[in-house]
């Protein structure tokens, strides 16, 4: 009889049940430590649990070296081509823009940090492995003549995987382009701070990543020529541990200083007025 029956109804929630998206979560590749996005982007995506700084996009640095409303890019036209018609570069490149932006393998910008005019150019790991074109080289070359006419100090952020090889010979040629730039820099006094971040490899650490007035780096960069397993094979004996590490090239001279990303703008600021003998309150000529 349907009296005996009973009836079993849908219990209601006491409350709404909250979902967080799974595009808000992220993860450590160091120690595997996922926490939300906020706190990464609070940290300058530096893991919260063990410090391991993660790699970011090139405009990031330019954000947090530069004052804000400061920025102006420069050479946003320059374009790479194919002079050696290397095959499926012109894919290769175009998928690149896609997901990298139309900036190439740097950024070049002029700002002010902390109220000092500088000349900032930040490599992109993302496009093409921050590999050293045509156009890398030449918008290192143009940020130097631009510190060379107003006398302005030049920072430059390196995060390369070296040469570009479809340029072949064309890209090599940078490596003298942009240290003949860097020396005329040397030769005026005025201030070039080199940053090293994961990765500073090949023919850009050959070249004018290590060419810095100071010489900094993000801890735990990996800076050197050549691989490890090729130098191991090379020499026929074991590496080092810890070996083309920040902290290991910091201990054998090789850099100035490790400093942690939250710091580098209040660091790099302080070598600036130290080598330019000006104090933070005194103005900057541009002459």
């Amino acid at each position: 009889m349907a009296w005996f029956r009973k009836e079993k109804k849908l219990r209601q929630p006491k409350g709404a049940r909250l979902e967080i998206p799974a595009d808000v979560w992220e993860k450590c590749e160091s120690c595997g430590h996922t926490d939300i996005r906020e706190n990464f982007n609070k940290t300058h995506n530096v893991c919260p649990n063990c410090d391991f700084h993660r790699r970011i996009r090139a405009i990031d640095y330019i954000n947090i070296l530069l004052d804000d409303g400061s920025i102006e890019e420069k050479d946003t036209d320059l374009r790479s081509v194919d002079p050696l018609t290397f095959p499926e570069y012109p894919g290769r490149l175009k998928k690149a823009h896609a997901n990298a932006g139309d900036s190439d393998a740097i950024i070049t910008a002029t700002g002010t940090m902390e109220k000092m005019p500088v000349n900032v150019g930040v490599m992109d790991f993302a496009f093409m492995g921050g590999s050293m074109g045509s156009v890398v080289g030449e918008k290192i070359a143009r940020l130097g003549q631009r510190s060379l006419e107003k006398k302005f100090p030049l920072i430059i952020v390196s995060a390369s995987g070296g040469a570009r090889m479809q340029e072949g010979v064309l890209s090599l040629m940078q490596m003298a382009k942009t240290s003949a730039v860097l020396s005329q820099l040397a030769e005026r006094r005025i201030p070039y701070v080199s940053i090293l971040t994961n990765p500073t490899t090949g023919g850009v650490s050959a070249s004018f990543a290590m060419l810095g007035d100071a010489i900094l780096a993000e801890p735990g960069a990996v800076v050197g020529f050549a691989g490890p397993r090729v130098i191991k094979q090379t020499l026929g004996q074991d590496l080092p541990e810890g070996f083309q590490t920040a902290e290991f090239l910091l201990d054998h001279g090789m850099v100035d200083s490790v400093v942690h990303r939250g710091l580098l703008k209040q660091t790099v600021g302080q070598l600036l007025r130290h080598m330019s003998g000006k104090p933070a309150a005194t103005g900057w000529a541009s002459s």
